[in-house]
């Protein structure tokens, strides 16, 4: 629980002020239960004032002393003001007491809902903030339907907890606290009887929670599972309707989604016996406590008036019991999401800024890989071996190979997307690794292979993440990339939402928009990963067109597979299973290589 603790301290005054009045208010329901006894004494003393009572005798510390002056103060009401008027009084009080309880449990959640739905917020911005700090990698080991379950669910069983928090540490032991002094005050004995009945109550009911945190994060992570295959069937539906897998598709959904039910079927099984049983339960220890006390009554132990409040202040510890349980539950059930929030927010960040790390704000000389080998995680090999390269400023360098060679790896590293096992790369001959992160990613520019946008306006796009860029600005990228021409035709214009990654336009109309993206952002070192192989021959054409513009003056890592597209490169390296093979001049490499050589051939075949 004091993990969850923590998170309360930005609301410190808030979440003050609400325990303020939940104690107040957990005072009025202590206050409630005496001031029940007058109302029933004047019901229940129809022949007006006790003789001998008229007379105030000094109060003592004793219980009988006490009771013996509420005695007093209650025969002197009757005498002032008579049967009805003493009513009418002890009724007003009554009315104001549940009204001040009622307010400030009002005003309670009134503070506590700012502390509830900031602290949701917060843990929300930290996943996010933290998901994109997090290295690609982690995300590789994640299925992406469990993270957003965890930004959702997770997170709703935390805001339940803090509820229960609420709950279990100030408001309720108040009044089970209070209820069970005036129990005690008015017959030890019979509150001993109460107190073994309710603790073997108490042992049955506990027993049922201890495995209902187990149980809830078992269910959090099915439900991740079940929101995965949601994500994937929505992402590949063209292809399952193409490939007539929707039985498939629907079966395997159909496994998970059981699997996720028969869970929840378990832990609501579990839950909801609390409730039937802690009544019956309840009833039991009521029946044998209205047995024990009427012997009392009968006996002259304790008047009939008193045993009534009796009854009603071990009411008011049993539904405050119930709501501490219900609360335990809460919490119990909330810690086991927190812990998986708390697996994001705790995961380790292994690419991150060195200590006094250097500040860099432009490109002078050359990048040069140094000795590099990168193995990922888990992998048999390494994807890179020994690779020594380097690419002056001003130049354009090639990589070629069949898939799997590393050409995707090698961009990878330049950003510091991973970093390397062994070897460096050098950038004006410091180790990127120890520069300002944002400092070296904002020297590059990124095409990729997938067109990556999002679900806003075609300016937005182009200008994502350029502060300030003005619409001509936008403009002038949009027709350096070719784009100019197919915006102005879309319905609204640069302000046409494009939908989710860009779904309404076409494949050559989205790479154009990454490429105005890029130009915008004007970086001096460009990374194009493969940003016309999924491309028609027309499409082809007008992107390698803006390629070209964005190339201008600038250093550039190209991959590419179709080699029609780097022939005009000023060194081009060929890899092959992680080591450099070949390289050279596009001439040089067709007079001389046998690898480059064959793939242009099987090309141009």
């Amino acid at each position: 629980m004091l993990r969850l603790l923590r998170y309360y301290l930005p609301y410190k005054r808030l979440l003050s002020l609400a325990i303020v009045c939940n104690i107040l208010m957990s005072l009025f329901v202590v206050v409630s239960i005496p001031a029940l006894l007058p109302f029933l004494q004047i019901l229940f003393n129809p022949n007006g004032p006790s003789e001998g009572l008229t007379q105030s005798q000094p109060l003592t510390s004793s219980g009988t002393g006490i009771q013996h002056q509420l005695d007093i103060f209650f025969e002197q009401l009757l005498l002032n003001y008579g049967r009805e008027g003493a009513l009418l009084i002890v009724c007003g009080f009554l009315v104001l007491t549940f009204l001040g309880k009622n307010l400030f449990r009002y005003l309670s959640l009134y503070f506590l809902a700012p502390v509830r739905n900031g602290i949701v917020r917060d843990l929300r911005q930290k996943m996010l903030r933290k998901m994109l700090d997090l290295p690609l990698s982690f995300f590789s080991e994640e299925r992406k339907g469990d993270l957003m379950s965890r930004f959702s669910a997770d997170v709703q069983e935390v805001e339940w907890s803090i509820m229960g928090v609420m709950e279990a540490l100030v408001r309720e032991p108040i009044v089970i606290t209070g209820s069970l002094a005036y129990m005690l005050w008015v017959s030890p004995s019979l509150t001993g009887f109460v107190f073994v009945l309710i603790l073997f109550s108490a042992v049955i009911i506990g027993g049922i929670g201890k495995t209902l945190r187990k149980q809830s994060g078992e269910a959090q992570s099915r439900l991740g599972t079940v929101m995965s295959l949601v994500e994937e069937t929505l992402g590949g539906l063209r292809i399952i309707k193409g490939f007539n897998a929707e039985q498939w598709q629907s079966e395997r959904f159909g496994r998970e989604n059981e699997g996720y039910a028969r869970t929840l079927t378990r832990l609501s099984r579990r839950r909801d016996l609390a409730s039937p049983l802690s009544e019956f339960l309840g009833i039991a220890v009521a029946s044998a406590l209205l047995w024990f006390g009427a012997k009392q009554v009968f006996a002259d132990q304790i008047s009939g008036p008193v045993f009534i409040t009796f009854l009603y202040a071990f009411y008011s510890i049993t539904e405050p019991a119930k709501a501490f349980s219900a609360a335990t539950y809460s919490i119990r059930k909330g810690m086991g999401a927190l812990e998986r929030v708390e697996a994001v927010l705790d995961a380790p960040v292994a690419i991150r800024d060195a200590d006094n790390a250097l500040e860099i704000n432009e490109f002078k000389e050359k990048i040069e890989f140094r000795n590099l080998s990168f193995k990922y995680a888990n992998a048999e090999r390494g994807a890179l071996e020994n690779i020594q390269l380097e690419i002056p400023k001003g130049k354009i360098v090639a990589l070629v190979g069949a898939s799997g060679a590393g050409k995707s790896t090698m961009a990878d590293l330049l950003p510091r997307f991973y970093d390397p096992s062994e070897g460096q790369i050098m950038l004006d001959g410091k180790d990127i690794r120890d520069l300002r992160l944002h400092d070296l990613r904002a020297l590059m520019g990124i095409v990729s292979q997938e067109a990556i946008l999002f679900n806003d306006t075609v300016r937005n796009n182009i200008a994502f993440s350029t502060t300030g860029a003005s619409m001509q600005e936008v403009e002038a990228a949009a027709r350096a990339a070719n784009a100019h021409e197919f915006i102005i035709h879309l319905p609204e214009g640069y302000d046409t939402n494009i939908g989710d990654r860009g779904s309404k336009l076409s494949g050559g109309q989205r790479q154009r928009l990454t490429i105005a993206r890029a130009l915008l952002k004007n970086p001096p070192i460009l990374v194009l990963d493969e940003a016309t192989s999924a491309l028609d021959s027309e499409s082809e054409k007008l992107v390698q067109a803006a390629l070209e513009r964005l190339l201008e003056n600038r250093t550039a890592l190209v991959i590419a597979h179709r080699l029609s597209t780097v022939q005009h490169a000023n060194e081009i390296i060929v890899l092959d299973a992680g080591r450099i093979v070949e390289r050279g001049t596009h001439e040089s490499l067709m007079r001389e290589g046998l690898i480059y050589r064959k793939l242009v051939e099987l090309q141009a075949l």
